[in-house]
């Protein structure tokens, strides 16, 4: 099976690596031609294009930053598609989006595939990622050996859409939890606690998370840098509060939360990475909330192993 792969950021460039790195078929395209030209060197195929790339592949995978370039990418592709073509999106995007785009596909005989990650942008690079995807169970079972060469865990989550409303949830609660974390380090910095103490405290304790034990470490060392900006979370929890008010449910924290972000942007600039969050504290107390001991970056220790699909309880 060829797989084609547009979009090689962060994400984009760990996920396609881990195809070429399990032997996959792969050609891939971008819009920065080094990202390009590095994964040739590894063994891919420069795609020149997506409307080439659909033509020439089975599946096109696309890990875009923003729905209107997905849209903008599958418009491009869309003249291709027929029977035995797949889109795979990968990217964080709209549910009423992906199925608009998902349609589409389907009305020229292709199918589509909601499939965004969630684990952080370290685990991409490993292949132990976690992958939701909404499809239909054939064209599910077809995707799965590409899906298990690039995540761990991967869970069927029913139609398309289904995957981006998980996935917009999951990054709601890692923003909000984010954000409680920088006020309980600050707290416990103020009242005269050891913070690489205090680190292992939380992390043995009810209030342990993913959150904690990743970006925690990133904000004690200095680094700051979690590989994913303030515009992408400001996106992610704008689509969350968008579906709590499409069903009329009244949310109390996520707009506090949408609030505090634009404050971090507003400050430090739209592209800054999220855990740098925790220098509206600083600033405001005059503390400096770093430990000695913590990573510059974070590193994924799990080796390896094979994907399988996750079965969830009934």
């Amino acid at each position: 099976m060829k797989v084609g792969f547009i979009g090689l950021g962060n994400v984009g460039g760990k996920l396609s690596g881990a195809l070429i790195r399990n032997k996959i078929d792969v050609e891939v395209h971008d819009l920065n031609a080094e990202f390009v030209a590095e994964k040739v060197a590894q063994g891919a195929r420069n795609g020149q294009s997506p409307a080439q790339m659909m033509q020439a592949c089975d599946v096109v995978i696309t890990c875009l930053p923003s729905p209107a370039a997905s849209a903008a990418v599958l418009d491009d592709m869309l003249p291709h598609v027929g029977p035995g073509k797949v889109w795979m999106e990968m990217s964080t995007t709209d549910a009423a989006e992906v199925k608009r785009l998902g349609a589409l596909v389907a009305e020229r005989g292709g199918a589509a595939v909601d499939c965004p990650v969630s684990g952080g942008c370290h685990r991409a690079g490993t292949g132990n990622i976690s992958i939701y995807a909404g499809c239909d169970r054939d064209t599910f079972d077809r995707v799965l050996p590409i899906l298990t060469s690039m995540g761990r865990r991967i869970l069927h989550v029913g139609e398309i859409g289904n995957a981006s409303l998980l996935k917009v949830m999951t990054n709601y609660l890692a923003t909000a939890n984010l954000l409680t974390l920088c006020e309980a380090l600050t707290v416990m910095k103020a009242a005269g606690m050891d913070l690489g103490m205090t680190y292992e405290a939380i992390a043995m304790s009810s209030g342990t998370s993913f959150v904690h034990e990743t970006e925690s470490q990133l904000i004690l060392s200095g680094s700051r840098d979690v590989n994913f900006t303030m515009d992408l979370v400001q996106k992610d929890i704008g689509l969350f509060q968008k579906i709590a008010d499409q069903h009329k449910v009244p949310l109390e924290i996520s707009p506090l939360v949408i609030e505090m972000m634009t404050d971090g942007q507003n400050r430090y600039g739209d592209r800054a990475q999220s855990d740098r969050m925790i220098e509206r504290l600083e600033e405001a107390t005059g503390l400096s909330i770093r430990a000695p001991g913590f990573p510059q970056e974070l590193i994924d220790a799990e080796p390896e192993a094979p994907g399988y699909e996750v079965t969830p309880n009934r």
